[in-house]
């Protein structure tokens, strides 16, 4: 284990309720990509509601717009699941289920290993993205900053 590990915060603006027919192959899928990343090497945390299975009832920024927060032992493994796995058909069909985003949506930030970050924290995170650009302490995928990076900044 290393001192730090990688957050990651994505919110998307739903087309239609998740009871919506139009919505049955992301729920349907949901359980399978949450397993395939739960058993992804480097794979660390992901939040939950209280039924265990998803954060989808989780709305803290809108009611048609759902969370997803990792956590992750480094960038390459984000990177790994997201695009060189299962998931990347999944992400491919995004356009299906969810809104075009006209802001960042995803944001990036390093915590030392064991923590967990709140969804208040994530949030205050991808506001910092969207308010000032990309920084060590909010930054994309896009952005390569390390934990180094991060830490000169505290």
């Amino acid at each position: 284990m290393t001192g730090h590990h990688l957050a990651q915060l994505n919110l998307a603006i739903l087309k239609h309720p998740l009871d919506d027919p139009r919505m049955v192959d992301f729920t349907s899928n949901l359980e399978p990509i949450n397993a395939l990343a739960e058993s992804s090497p480097g794979f660390v945390w992901r939040l939950v509601d209280d039924s265990g299975k998803d954060a989808t009832t989780m709305r803290p920024v809108g009611a048609d717009v759902i969370v997803n927060l990792t956590v992750w032992e480094n960038r390459e493994a984000l990177w790994d699941y997201v695009y060189r796995s299962g998931h990347l058909e999944f992400l491919r069909r995004r356009g299906d289920w969810f809104e075009r985003p006209r802001q960042d949506m995803i944001v990036l930030w390093w915590i030392p290993a064991g923590h967990i970050p709140t969804l208040e924290d994530a949030i205050e995170r991808l506001t910092m993205l969207r308010a000032n650009g990309p920084s060590p302490r909010a930054f994309s995928l896009r952005e390569n900053y390390s934990a180094a990076d991060a830490q000169a900044l505290a």
